[in-house]
């Protein structure tokens, strides 16, 4: 089983979205299903179906995220040197075609937000990111053609 790596908060995230699915959101879903059927012939019921998928739909989440928890492996960001980009890092870049300076976090693939400043060590830019020093330069492919950025920071 291939570990999928992350951080505590990261996993604490995931952890709590499955409890909120499984303490919440099923058995508000098992209600429904239940008050779906006191409508009568269930093979003509538009709400019995409906809460019938959401069962499946929240079923397979379940099971997604149980999976991931239990491939995750919390990597403390403290640890790794301080001088390279490695998991966990806060990286302040500058892009060259855009003249501006922008912040990531190195993530896990499941808590990856570029919104919000974090992306994913499997991502063409965090591939590109990891090992390099400040001062580097790297290349990135991406939708919108080749992105150049200098690493001005590690965090």
């Amino acid at each position: 089983m291939e570990r999928i790596p992350t951080t505590k908060e990261g996993l604490e995230r995931l952890k709590d979205e499955l409890e909120r699915l499984e303490r919440v959101e099923r058995p508000e879903n098992i209600k429904a299903i239940e008050e779906a059927r006191k409508h009568g012939d269930i093979s003509e019921n538009a709400e019995f179906h409906a809460a019938k998928e959401r069962q499946s739909f929240l079923d397979s989440k379940i099971n997604e995220l149980k999976r991931i928890i239990g491939s995750s492996e919390v990597i403390d960001i403290d640890d790794g040197p301080a001088d390279r980009v490695v998991f966990g890092k806060t990286i302040l870049l500058y892009d060259i075609q855009e003249d501006q300076e922008m912040s990531y976090q190195l993530v896990g693939p499941y808590e990856s937000d570029p919104e919000k400043g974090k992306v994913s060590v499997t991502s063409p830019l965090g591939q590109a990111l990891i090992g390099r020093e400040v001062g580097d330069e790297i290349k990135v492919r991406t939708p919108a053609g080749i992105k150049e950025f200098e690493i001005l920071e590690i965090e």
